[in-house]
């Protein structure tokens, strides 16, 4: 584990007459607030999807568009990101093995003007806000079309042509080379070496999706490597070595992150495999991408699973709320994330995914499994159109409380040592208590790395601790100013109390702090320690 900071101080500026949780009774949630929760969104880059907007930006506004995607998707409850920053063998980072991306400057190869490293500042940026970065990556797209995409000269397509393979408009690597996998691994390796990022993410890309009537041809590679294996399952093994082999990498570089893959929604239909699910999707994840799941959740080779679950309660080949059970029924004790596919509001959307309830339909229904810990949303940009009035249903009911990400008890259950509120002052100006946490205790245990100080507010003692009402961004200096989110206290509430707790880098929870008791008076609000 990594070095702790000596210490840092927190000084709270409380608007009491302006700030508190809402009662219960003044606020009554259609839904249970979890204090766990993964609340992620994946920011394509790929195609410039979500960010940058195009190629070419000035590197002022690249920047800038990204902090306001931050902030937007914090404001909208979200905890985490996760962000592509390997699209197609291409790089939003220096790399001594792949060119500049495309989707940055305009040209692959073209590093940013003036120069400055985007994944960096997207970790940092990410930090301060105390949320995820998760650090995205395409394992075996290499060129996203052959026909229009720019390719740099240093390209690995140009170096290794005899590694790739064209399917379609895209041309992929080949998972059958053992040079190919090695190539991949190196370049995993080299970014959890250098960045400082919560989680390692794959997504749907293995083999590619089936095109009627075309096969991939790889039967060079199966002839050499095959050692008399079906054809299918010596694909399928290819895919298995490389998520073992990528686990171990983590497991021997970065051991407190988490590795997760984000797969197609469907692992095998029932009408092939009794373990499968009730569904008839036309291409699934075993048969047609060789990526087998369930056997690299088993094998406990990967640390979560966000299947893809873009299709609707009800559909009538591939039902949301059977493939929520069944993922959920399969976690083998690891966490699942579902992936909702909030796009499909945009061109030609169908009548489910034009009724408002759609995704909170979807939120409520996986919060009732217990074996389900989040959601992640496929895409950032989409949220910029409020689909179907999502955005405040998100901000002012279902994420209308912060949650902190689910710990994984087999990455680390150290928890940090506990802050303390130490002192506090009057602030006559703004006419509010000011309360001085002070983290020193918290940054003791020199293992565990405070990332977040979690602020709990309730008016009632025994529900305190139960749900966050503001999560802190940690700070590398000794001390920062806060100002809280102001709302009114509601007039019935004549006592606060107000705790704090301190989260290190594996999402574990210090215990609560020492408590403040704020009572309502005829001259203000009177502040003393419980």
């Amino acid at each position: 584990m990594r070095h702790a900071k000596k210490w840092i101080l927190i000084f709270l500026f409380f608007f009491v007459a302006n700030f508190c949780v809402l009662s219960t009774a003044n606020c009554q949630l259609p839904t249970v607030s979890p204090k766990y929760e993964f609340r992620g969104v994946w920011v394509a880059t790929v195609n410039n999807i979500d960010w940058p907007s195009k190629k070419g930006l000035p590197v002022d506004e690249q920047k800038a568009e990204f902090i306001r995607l931050l902030n937007f998707q914090q404001r909208l409850g979200m905890n985490a990101v996760i962000v592509q920053i390997r699209p197609a063998s291409d790089a939003f980072y220096p790399s001594q093995y792949e060119p500049w991306s495309e989707y940055l400057n305009g040209s692959q190869g073209l590093a940013p003007n003036p120069y400055y490293d985007p994944l960096q500042f997207m970790i940092d940026e990410t930090h301060k806000r105390g949320m995820e970065f998760h650090a995205w990556l395409n394992p075996y797209r290499a060129v996203f079309n052959i026909h229009t995409s720019s390719v740099s000269p240093t390209h690995i397509t140009r170096m290794h042509p005899e590694w790739f393979i064209n399917y379609g408009a895209v041309k992929y690597f080949n998972p059958g080379l053992p040079e190919v996998r090695e190539y991949v691994l190196k370049i995993v390796k080299d970014i959890l070496s250098r960045y400082n990022i919560d989680g390692l993410h794959m997504d749907d890309y293995f083999y590619p999706y089936r095109i009627t009537g075309k096969e991939f041809q790889d039967n060079a590679a199966y002839q050499k490597y095959g050692i008399g294996l079906g054809k299918e399952v010596w694909r399928r093994s290819n895919c298995d070595s490389i998520i073992k082999q990528i686990h171990d990498a983590v497991i021997e570089i970065k051991p407190l992150i988490p590795f997760g893959i984000s797969p197609f929604g469907v692992w095998r239909n029932q009408s092939r495999d009794e373990r499968g699910s009730n569904t008839r999707a036309g291409q699934t994840n075993y048969d047609d991408l060789y990526a087998d799941i369930l056997l690299w959740l088993q094998k406990g080779w990967i640390d979560y699973v966000a299947p893809q679950l873009y299709w609707e309660i009800g559909n009538k080949l591939c039902d949301y709320e059977t493939l929520l059970n069944w993922w959920a029924g399969h976690s083998y004790g690891k966490n699942i994330y579902i992936g909702h596919g909030i796009y499909r509001t945009g061109e030609n959307p169908t009548p489910a995914w034009r009724n408002p309830n759609e995704l909170p339909d979807e939120i409520k229904m996986l919060r009732e499994n217990e074996n389900v810990q989040g959601s992640i949303f496929f895409s950032a940009g989409n949220f910029n159109y409020n689909p179907n009035g999502w955005n405040d249903s998100l901000q002012n009911n279902y994420y209308k409380y912060p949650a902190l990400i689910p710990p994984m008890a087999w990455i680390d259950t150290i928890s940090p040592q506990k802050p303390s509120i130490t002192s506090l002052s009057e602030d006559k100006a703004a006419a509010t208590p000011r309360f001085i946490v002070d983290g020193k205790a918290a940054e003791k245990n020199e293992t565990e790395e405070v990332k977040n100080y979690v602020l709990y507010i309730s008016n009632d003692f025994a529900t305190l601790g139960t749900r966050p009402s503001i999560i802190i961004a940690a700070d590398d200096t000794k001390k920062f100013e806060f100002q809280i989110w102001q709302t009114e206290i509601p007039e019935e509430w004549n006592n606060c109390y107000m705790t704090v707790s301190s989260v290190d880098k594996q999402n574990n929870e210090s215990d609560l702090s020492n408590v403040m008791h704020m009572t309502r008076t005829n001259k203000g609000w009177m502040v003393a320690k419980k």
